[in-house]
């Protein structure tokens, strides 16, 4: 079974490696705080619900809702055992008997009964799902939820931000039109994602009701205290993604490293100035 999940993953990054875990540990975290805690924007969740959350990673929101609500039960599925390992473990070590992780490919049916959760969760799916994956994915998500429960979705609206460093935004526009070519999100020109254009007709298209959304912006310039945790992001994501870059003939190795120079130099610039901007998009099942 775990052999069929890794030639069906689609996850752009390598799911089983450490680098990428240790990264999406951080991010994760940086992500919430920017996000006013695990459950903005959720209107009601009731007593003993039951919460779902897809492509978990580290399971650190899992274990944060986890955390505020101990009346509910709270799961994460992830397609890296690695992930789900490391999650079973944290949330044992912090003592959370609400939270359980599984492995799970999202871009195939759900292994759920229909009608089981009170919210569905995501976050940054445009890495994972291409753009042709996201119907049945909806789907599956309205199959498993109950009738009024939620569906929560955050996703970014440019890969990395945008920057006062000119090289920065070139590296993010090559990450861009790499995974437009690859298939990935609903730009018309590759040169933006469009996910967060795209899916809130989708959810309305499907029938959900009160489909609305919630802007988040994550400040990383030089002077804010989220500038290390994205410090650390970009060099992690550069690393990871180089393979992919260099696998869609956009770019060469060498290439990448003169890029990831000169965009630390700029980042330790007294004047670097950055901004990551992503939307919550949130609807309830009919």
């Amino acid at each position: 079974m775990e052999i069929e999940q890794q030639k069906s993953n689609t996850y752009v990054f390598d799911a089983e490696s450490a680098v990428e875990m240790a990264r999406l540990i951080d991010l994760d975290r940086v992500m919430t705080r920017s996000m006013g805690g695990p459950l903005s924007g959720v209107s009601k969740l009731p007593e003993e619900g039951k919460v779902l959350d897809l492509g978990c990673g580290p399971g650190g929101w899992v274990c944060d809702v986890a955390f505020a609500r101990p009346d509910i039960e709270v799961a994460g599925v992830d397609v890296s055992k690695t992930m789900t390992d490391y999650a079973n473990a944290r949330a044992h070590t912090q003592q959370l008997p609400n939270a359980s992780f599984g492995v799970m490919d999202i871009t195939q049916p759900l292994d759920f009964s229909d009608n089981t959760f009170d919210l569905v969760n995501a976050r940054f799916l445009s890495g994972t799902l291409r753009r042709a994956s996201w119907p049945a994915f909806l789907a599956e998500c309205t199959r498993i939820l109950k009738p009024g429960g939620t569906l929560r979705l955050t996703e970014p609206i440019e890969p990395g931000g945008t920057s006062t460093s000119e090289v920065y935004e070139h590296s993010c526009r090559l990450f861009c039109q790499a995974l437009w070519s690859a298939g990935y999100g609903f730009s018309v020109d590759g040169y933006t994602l469009g996910t967060t254009t795209v899916v809130p007709r989708m959810l309305r298209n499907v029938g959900y009701r009160n489909v609305h959304c919630l802007a988040y912006v994550l400040e990383f310039s030089s002077d804010c205290d989220a500038w290390q945790d994205m410090y650390r992001n970009i060099e992690a994501g550069s690393y990871l993604s180089q393979q992919f870059l260099t696998s869609m003939g956009l770019i060469t190795p060498e290439e990448i490293q003169h890029l990831l120079q000169q965009t630390f130099i700029d980042m330790h610039s007294s004047d670097f100035c950055g901004m990551w901007h992503f939307v919550t998009i949130l609807g309830e099942k009919a």
